[in-house]
């Protein structure tokens, strides 16, 4: 660090990328307008996450299922979390971004508010479906097979006794899950939406300057920091409490 900056400024160019990344005044005058658009992006956030996290536990579901008779369950739950993760989130957003619209709905079922967001949750939940059933596979067999002794059904034991563990063990890794969506709301900006890279995107083309770019770049440093260190502070605890 120290010898960037000591060696960056010496280059030929820095004059030119300073004025064009790090003019102070356009920084200024573009923050506020890009702070109303970063509210977009926290609540298309606030709307994914609770649908990722609910379907990503049933998909966790189907992939631990072991009757027989709900094979299909299994083999569907193992094919969406193979195509959704093996598909970069991107060519999910235009696949379903432009492609659902195409097919010529009404209003407001060809918005790419709606089909950006289900975008980011197909994707997203295959993710965090393979979290959960990491968290639930490592839950020893013992555990199981008490509480079906003590009366419990399958489901119940489940319920009560194998989801409650697995869920608080994997908590730290969804919330890294959960940071990288609040950074992957900005791609949705390629479908339409006017969220803070669009319009950052936009302030770069009025002002001929990069530094919109920065100045959203702080924005969501100034929210995915402190998250992230809260999510290294869960980890910690978690590890104190093992050992």
């Amino acid at each position: 660090m120290l010898a960037l900056v000591i060696l960056v400024p010496m280059a030929p160019g820095w004059s030119r990328v300073k004025d064009s990344f790090f003019n102070w005044e356009i920084f200024v005058r573009t923050t506020p307008r890009l702070l109303e658009a970063f509210l977009l992006d926290v609540a298309i956030f606030a709307w994914s996450a609770p649908l990722i996290a609910v379907i990503g536990l049933l998909i966790a579901l189907c992939r631990g299922v072991r009757s027989p008779s709900l094979f299909p369950l299994r083999m569907f739950g193992a094919a969406y979390v193979d195509i959704f993760r093996g598909v970069p989130v991107i060519l999910v957003i235009y696949l379903i971004g432009f492609g659902i619209p195409g097919l010529g709905l009404p209003r407001p079922w060809n918005s790419p508010y709606i089909w950006g967001t289900v975008a980011l949750v197909l994707t997203y939940s295959a993710y965090v479906a393979e979290i959960l059933r990491s968290g639930i596979e490592s839950i020893h067999p013992s555990q199981r097979s008490a509480a079906i002794c003590l009366g419990l059904s399958e489901r119940d034991a489940m319920r009560y006794v194998i989801l409650p563990q697995a869920i608080r063990r994997v908590v730290p890794a969804n919330m890294n899950m959960f940071i990288a969506l609040q950074k992957d709301v900005a791609l949705l900006s390629v479908i339409g939406p006017v969220e803070i890279l669009r319009q950052a995107g936009v302030f770069k083309s009025l002002l001929a300057n990069f530094t919109p770019y920065v100045a959203a770049a702080a924005i969501f440093l100034a929210l995915t920091i402190p998250a992230t260190r809260y999510a290294d502070y869960l980890m910690n605890r978690q590890r104190n409490v093992r050992s």
